[in-house]
């Protein structure tokens, strides 16, 4: 029980932090629980199918090699676990009435990547022990939270933009972006030194993250300021 606590402890300050940064119009609950569910459930199947699709089409066999672990980090990796968020943003969440400003992209793919690192948490804690479970509370959980809040800003915008097809799969390519360096650091930590460009990397989506919440913030037509 206290592994589980561990593993699920992050992911709850995470959604909290994000549901008490939408200020001035919260999303229905039962909403923000369903999408959690989708993401620790769907999400995490899609993603083992496409995995398993990727290993018979493409296996990356050779740890050693930085050429494969950068396929394997961008696109294996990357892709399919972004990807694999994104529909579920993009054809749950997105045509809901409810979602009706652009910070509500942000709120729903937090909601959906929170599901997709608690199942992934889990897996890992159990597995890791305590140590694991401390590292990953301030690595991989706020990693995934920072994919989810970079492709939720440009998904709250495409849905009141005419450019929505562009604008969201900015936002996808953008999340798998970060996710593929973040990954791709750690994947040829063979390299002495490499690792810490996992940390620059999350560190530089933290700052973006920050800004792209303010920017909504800002910017929502259900702020007060905006009406003077």
């Amino acid at each position: 029980m206290k592994l589980l606590a561990l593993a699920f402890a992050p992911i709850c300050v995470i959604i909290l932090y994000i549901y008490f940064k939408d200020k001035y119009d919260k999303e229905p609950k039962r909403l923000l629980v369903f999408s959690f569910l989708l993401g620790a459930i769907v999400s995490i199947i899609v993603t083992t199918i496409i995995y398993f699709g990727f290993d018979m089409v493409l296996p990356l066999k050779d740890e050693f090699s930085v050429p494969q672990q950068f396929v394997k980090a961008f696109l294996v990796v990357g892709l399919t676990e972004e990807f694999s968020k994104y529909i579920i943003v993009r054809f749950f969440n997105q045509p809901k009435k409810h979602f009706d400003e652009p910070f509500d992209g942000i709120m729903y793919a937090v909601m959906v990547s929170m599901g997709f690192a608690a199942t992934e948490n889990v897996f890992y804690v159990l597995e890791g022990g305590y140590v694991t479970g401390v590292l990953r509370a301030f690595t991989a959980v706020p990693a995934h939270a920072t994919f989810g809040i970079l492709m939720g800003y440009f998904m709250g915008l495409a849905k009141f933009s005419k450019n929505r097809i562009t604008l969201n799969l900015l936002g996808l390519l953008l999340a798998v972006t970060f996710h593929g360096f973040y990954d791709f650091f750690l994947f040829i930590d063979f390299i002495p030194g490499i690792w810490i460009g996992a940390f620059i990397s999350l560190i530089i989506g933290i700052i973006l993250s920050h800004k792209a919440i303010k920017k909504h913030q800002e910017d929502s037509h259900f702020n007060p300021d905006n009406d003077l």
